[in-house]
């Protein structure tokens, strides 16, 4: 009874090593192909310029100036306007 038991017990190491050894190895690829890594690239959120005004300044005789504005942004055309009113002290013409 006791050869038959280190009979199995040797068959069975022996067959949790053959096992081992005979599981196919984890397959490589030969060439392996390089990992691309794609980064989103950052937008910087640069503040825009402001929307240009166009000024026509006028001066008549009496010392007083009017202008023109032209522009696409109306915010932008009021803020200019009062800045003028409180620079230079006229009203614009219209």
């Amino acid at each position: 009874m006791k050869k038959i038991f280190i009979l199995l017990v040797g068959l069975l190491f022996l067959f949790i090593a053959c096992e081992k050894k005979s599981s196919p190895p984890q397959e490589k690829p030969e060439n392996p192909s390089p990992r691309v890594i794609v980064e989103k690239e950052r937008v910087e959120k640069d503040h825009p310029l402001p929307p240009e005004v166009k000024i026509k300044l006028k001066k008549d005789g009496k010392d007083s100036y009017s202008w023109e504005l032209n522009g696409s942004d109306v915010d932008q055309i009021l803020k200019v306007n009062e800045k003028l009113r409180k620079q230079l002290g006229g009203e614009p013409s219209r």
